[in-house]
């Protein structure tokens, strides 16, 4: 009897640590920090730690998410990113932080973070925001903010910001991982290299094969 409690308590405890593995976003620290070592040739999931005796405060510490952001490009939006290949010292600390600016009809194109939610402060500036939800709904969630309001992106839903002002916007991002990572969805369908097949690509959205051949070449 002694022995199948003791089994009983260790079937408990695997699914309690399964069940948190599976909602965590970023493992959690063991230690105050774990700074990246980004010379170590070790591959872990995330960064080695640096020898805690030789971290210094610039590990710490970055500058210049004042300055704005050149948006100068197609889509007249530019992300300035603080994130753990900026900070070292964000390793295993499961948070990051992104500046994004945006001209008069900037765009932060449609795109997912596959490892982090996001939560948007716009600090200047009128944007509409929206996500869609994962299938069969699809349904549009949007919303028009003004300076000081918030907004929630879930973790893995494709996303987005436009400026909706005659003037520049600037707006704040927190993220819930050292390393959201973010794939575009325009670049990474119609810009992938090697590129997917245009007739598979038009079949998926219902277009002659020339329509994918001329998007192909903006990428």
């Amino acid at each position: 009897m002694g022995a199948m409690r003791v089994l009983l308590l260790a079937a408990a405890l695997l699914a309690l640590a399964c069940s948190h593995g599976a909602t965590a976003s970023d493992p959690s620290l063991l230690q105050d920090f774990c700074v990246a070592d980004k010379m170590s040739q070790v591959r872990v999931n995330g960064l080695a730690c640096k020898e805690a005796k030789e971290v210094v405060a610039e590990d710490l510490f970055f500058s210049g998410l004042h300055v704005a952001g050149n948006t100068s490009n197609k889509q007249g939006a530019v992300v300035t990113p603080v994130n753990v290949a900026q900070v070292g010292g964000l390793n295993t600390f499961g948070i990051s932080l992104a500046r994004i600016d945006y001209a008069p009809s900037g765009l932060n194109p449609p795109h997912t973070h596959p490892r982090s939610t996001e939560i948007l402060t716009v600090l200047e500036g009128c944007l509409e925001v929206g996500f869609m939800t994962s299938n069969p709904d699809n349904k549009h969630f949007t919303k028009v903010l003004n300076k000081g309001d918030v907004f929630v992106f879930p973790k893995g839903l494709v996303h987005y910001q436009f400026n909706k002002g005659a003037t520049n916007a600037v707006a704040v991002a927190a993220l819930s991982s050292q390393n959201p990572g973010v794939i575009t969805i325009a670049n990474a369908v119609f810009g992938g290299k090697p590129s997917i097949p245009d007739d598979i690509i038009a079949k998926a959205f219902q277009v002659e094969k020339n329509t994918v051949d001329f998007i192909q070449a903006q990428f």
